[in-house]
């Protein structure tokens, strides 16, 4: 007699078929069937306070492992409240599936309840995104979700699932592992001697990477392939483009380039479509995952692009650096020259001070940077305006996540429960500025529930700081409005969701407010007041010295 399965448990069986362990959701009518069906597998329902955290929490996942997070929420306000996360997850190149729970589909039309056009709604912010429409197939739905998430440019995925076919019965076999392997597009032999000869011909050549590749692994395959080729090489994933406080006087060096390579990085805004300071003579050579960025990049006027291929990031590299030998060109002095760029920073940061009671945002860093750089394996968080940008310019650690290329802000405390969850023994900081930190306050709660304790330190500065300063640059002096906070006791925030607060106003006070933090074993907060800073700029001359 052949055997028939619920729709719900053909779903959560898929999804460890597709070798996920942990779902981010907020419960809701419309998979209160699936929450049903875990029972019977081994997936772990991490539950939030807000559906927009969830997808946050499967991107960091995402980034970190380099395999899907998963993201399920009910239907209608559920998946309206998850669908804005998807945009940080997408300029990130962050692979995850979003399930959403949705209205029947005897009832589309009709004014089911909580009836959205879901799949259009998240169409824009996805690289697919779909309904499933028969229960049989519904493992075959997720396979091909998990499928597309990781295939070419990593990135996130919508699937809704009507109730109907959730509760109805249907014969359904397991998927396999193949039904979850990404599509791969080669680096051809042809392709790559083409631009390793651009690269040979070059005297100063320049690789920048997409976000794709701002991972650990992406570090280390950067690293071997700027030595094979005898290039500099660098990720750009924030949205200041060339004004990266990561990357130092990085205008410095993009000015003195005379080729540039792009993997899997899109010409777009954050290299100013091309039109960057330097040689009359530079050329552009692209690869990347998809032919429509490669085709949008040949229409710009100010870019001079030599060679376009369509390949993967990650197998694109190895071809190169597999076919370089014999074919690269040694060169020493740009290669140091460069490096003394991006890595320098002004002697001067090193004294700087605030007024009493309030941390310049360098001081805070400055007690913080021994600890981030005393375990290898710490995940490091960024995310905001002005504030974060002093920390992502003094902080280096393997592992790091920004809010990155889409600039939008407060996604830091569901990426450290995240990180928490991929890192169970080294420090998970989170650095975000007060504004940030109100986005999604309530996952101390869910922290503290689970278990999962991180370290977010807050420079509070009662202002949105990045927008009273674009304010002041465009309108002028006394022109800033809409830009005040009060000095709320954010420690005291966390202290009263069940997790560990301290209150810092002195720079002597910060290495042990970080300590007891740390040692707490509690999702912690440590609220630093500080001085309202403009964020870092480096544009090459304020660097040394």
């Amino acid at each position: 007699m052949t055997k028939t399965m619920r729709g719900a448990d053909i779903v959560m069986r898929a999804l460890e078929d597709a070798g996920c362990t942990r779902v981010f959701t907020l419960s809701g009518n419309h998979i209160m069937s699936l929450f049903d069906a875990a029972l019977e597998t081994n997936l772990d329902l991490v539950h939030v306070r807000q559906e927009a955290a969830a997808v946050h929490m499967a991107d960091a996942w995402g980034r970190l492992t380099g395999t899907p997070g998963v993201a399920m929420v009910t239907g209608g306000p559920g998946h309206a409240n998850a669908v804005p996360a998807l945009f940080t997850a997408r300029g990130q190149d962050s692979p995850l599936v979003l399930l959403s729970g949705h209205g029947a589909t005897t009832e589309i039309g009709r004014g089911g309840f909580q009836e959205l056009a879901q799949a259009a709604m998240a169409a824009p912010l996805a690289k697919a995104s779909w309904m499933a429409t028969r229960t049989e197939t519904l493992g075959e739905d997720v396979a091909r979700a998990f499928r597309i998430a990781r295939s070419g440019r990593p990135g996130p995925v919508h699937l809704s699932l009507p109730s109907d076919l959730l509760d109805a019965q249907a014969v359904a076999g397991r998927q396999v592992a193949a039904d979850f392997v990404p599509q791969s597009v080669a680096l051809t032999a042809p392709a790559a001697d083409a631009v390793l000869a651009l690269v040979a011909a070059a005297e100063r050549p320049l690789l920048i990477a997409g976000p794709s590749l701002a991972t650990r692994r992406g570090s280390e395959l950067l690293a071997r392939l700027g030595a094979a080729c005898g290039m500099p090489a660098v990720v750009l994933e924030s949205p200041r483009g060339v004004a990266d406080a990561t990357l130092g006087a990085f205008a410095a060096v993009i000015a003195r380039a005379d080729l540039i390579v792009l993997l899997a990085k899109p010409l777009d805004f954050t290299l100013k479509f091309g039109d960057l300071p330097g040689p009359a003579e530079r050329r552009w050579a692209m690869i990347d995952p998809e032919g429509a960025i490669l085709d949008r990049a040949t229409r710009e006027p100010a870019a001079r692009v030599a060679f376009a291929c369509v390949a993967d990031a990650y197998p694109a590299a190895e071809t190169l650096i597999a076919r370089a030998p014999g074919r690269s060109t040694p060169r020493a002095a740009w290669l140091a020259e460069a490096g003394a760029r991006l890595h320098d920073r002004p002697a001067s940061w090193e004294g700087l001070r605030g007024a009493a009671g309030r941390l310049h945002p360098a001081e805070l860093f400055r007690a913080l940077r021994p600890v981030v750089a005393a375990d290898p394996e710490t995940v490091l968080i960024c995310d905001g305006g002005e504030f974060a940008q002093w920390g992502q310019s003094m902080l280096h650690a393997p592992r790091r996540l920004i809010n990155g290329v889409g600039g939008s802000i407060g996604a830091s405390l569901p990426f450290a429960v995240a990180a928490r969850c991929v890192e169970p023994r080294a420090p998970v900081f989170a650095v975000l500025g007060d504004g940030t930190f109100g986005f999604h306050m309530a996952e101390f709660e869910t922290a503290v529930r689970r278990s999962l304790p991180f370290v977010a330190i807050v420079g509070t500065d009662a202002r949105w700081n990045a927008e009273y300063n674009l304010q002041i640059r465009d309108y002028g002096a006394n022109r800033a409005r809409g830009c005040d906070l009060d000095r709320t006791r954010y420690d005291l925030v966390a202290a009263a969701l069940g997790g560990h607060g301290e209150l810092v106003e002195r720079a002597e006070d910060l290495p042990g407010a970080i300590a007891r933090a740390m040692a707490s074993g509690k999702p912690a907060c440590v609220n630093v007041m500080i001085e309202s800073a403009p964020a870092p700029a480096l544009r090459g001359d304020e660097a040394g010295g």
